[in-house]
């Protein structure tokens, strides 16, 4: 999916909301364990749910990988159930050498064909490059995190600027704002009007909007651009809404709420 098709989801259904789909199989409502596969009945019960506000899913590949082969089976059954005017996003924070790169980038891109991956910086430039080399497909490449242990080396001075403040920079001339996006947690309202300054035209994935403390209001107020410019996750607070048989339909409401809230600023 590339840009225009994104804004124009976004603009279509006056909504940033990106769903997370880390599913937990030790917190599935019960009445779900007996089934054949729990895990994509339960995520294809809240797609249902939520494809009319979300414009985006994003699958945390680490509940899935942890289920083993089963897990990998899930996981492709969950993404091919998505709807093909929403974006997909693989969490799956990789970023080695090269050649390996260039093998996690087919993995993510043409095995499992999603829209884009979340990648890992800390090796430099020939751990990103393999993955802006599939056209339509989008590198979301860590930033500024929004968990307690980002302080232990993004907010650490490097030079005459934070290190995140330097990685951000150096990562957006490796590639456009056609094919990068960053992560940038929600949490600081001053940080995200500090990001979206020095990166006007990047689009940002924002977790930490929930469970995790952060707003919506906030991260619009402060960090939409022309094209909307974000996509803000919700995990937790939306699948997980409740744990009982009316799981789905709770799911709905908070998605239903979400999309009214970020409705306000189109």
């Amino acid at each position: 999916m590339d840009r225009s098709q994104l804004r124009d989801i976004i603009f279509k259904k006056r909504s940033v909301l990106c769903v997370g789909l880390d599913t937990d199989i030790t917190k599935l409502p019960k009445h779900l364990l007996s089934e054949e596969d729990p895990v994509f009945s339960f995520n294809k019960a809240i797609i249902d749910a939520t494809k009319d506000q979300a414009v985006a899913y994003k699958i945390n590949t680490a509940f899935y990988e942890a289920q083993g082969i089963q897990g990998w089976i899930t996981m492709q059954r969950t993404l091919e159930y998505i709807p093909k005017d929403i974006f997909t996003i693989a969490d799956a924070k990789r970023g080695d050498i090269g050649n390996t790169s260039e093998q996690y980038a087919r993995t993510f891109f043409h095995t499992y064909p999603f829209d884009s991956v979340t990648i890992a910086p800390y090796m430099g430039k020939d751990s990103v490059s393999p993955f802006l080399q599939f056209e339509g497909k989008w590198s979301i490449v860590l930033g500024l995190t929004s968990n307690a242990g980002s302080a232990d080396f993004q907010l650490q001075q490097c030079g005459d600027e934070l290190l995140y403040q330097k990685v951000l920079k150096t990562v957006a001339s490796w590639g456009t704002p056609e094919n990068i996006m960053f992560v940038i947690g929600a949490t600081r309202k001053e940080q995200l009007q500090e990001v979206r300054a020095l990166l006007p035209d990047h689009f940002f994935l924002v977790p930490g909007v929930g469970a995790q403390g952060g707003d919506v209001d906030t991260v619009c107020r402060n960090a939409f651009n022309k094209d909307a410019g974000v996509l803000i996750n919700v995990s937790r607070g939306i699948i997980f809404a409740s744990t009982g048989t009316d799981f789905a339909a709770r799911a709905n409401e908070e998605a239903i709420k979400y999309q009214k809230e970020m409705s306000v600023f189109f």
